[in-house]
């Protein structure tokens, strides 16, 4: 009858159902012949073949005791240790050279000291000679000893200064907008060394043009 009242339960029962109508026909349509991986998880699409072998592998390859992590860096920081070792004395590999070493200003340092002579590479056999004359108990050899000293010293001053301004030079030519710094003295220590116990390994031979 039309003037009776329509109860309020009916009311809210007709919306709630349209309401669940509106957002089914909101929601998208899936492909049900899509084959999703059984262990991949819901609502993210099925991986490729080579990222689950990756992702397993991963998984595989992970410690999972404290002593497995001890034991795989002891064998990383070996096997890292082993390439700087053959890249110090041999090939010359930059990605495992220390870092003082790493560079072109600093290879170039390395090869301006190698094809040359340096005074002072030979300090420390004529130390040894100025020692042993030291040791002797007699006046001339004695001050054959300081004299000798004198001008070694005096030598490798002047050499020094000579080289650092070439390599100045050479390295303001080769490098005008890298970070030289340091360069020089890295240079200097090395002259001191003499030639077959440099490390880095020299690279190129006396004479030849860095």
């Amino acid at each position: 009858m039309r003037g009776q009242p329509v109860p309020l339960g009916f009311v809210f029962r007709s919306r709630a159902k349209e309401e669940k109508a509106q957002t089914a026909d909101k929601a998208p349509v899936t492909d049900s012949k899509q084959i999703r991986d059984p262990q991949a998880p819901k609502g993210r699409p099925t991986p490729k073949r080579s990222e689950a072998q990756a992702q397993r592998r991963s998984v595989a390859n992970t410690p999972t005791t404290r002593k497995e992590a001890a034991k795989r860096q002891r064998d990383e920081r070996r096997v890292l240790m082993e390439k700087q070792r053959q890249a110090l004395a041999g090939n010359g590999d930059e990605r495992y050279l220390p870092v003082r070493d790493r560079g072109p200003v600093r290879k170039f340092a390395r090869d301006f000291v190698d094809t040359r002579f340096n005074v002072a590479e030979f300090f420390l056999p004529m130390a040894v000679i100025i020692l042993v004359l030291t040791v002797v108990q007699e006046s001339r050899a004695q001050n054959l000893a300081l004299l000798l000293w004198m001008i070694v010293i005096l030598l490798i001053v002047i050499d020094s200064i000579l080289s650092s301004v070439r390599l100045r030079k050479r390295l303001n030519e080769r490098f005008p907008d890298q970070n030289k710094r340091g360069a020089i003295p890295y240079a200097l220590m090395r002259s001191l060394q003499m030639r077959r116990l440099r490390l880095p390994k020299p690279q190129l031979k006396r004479g030849e043009r860095p």
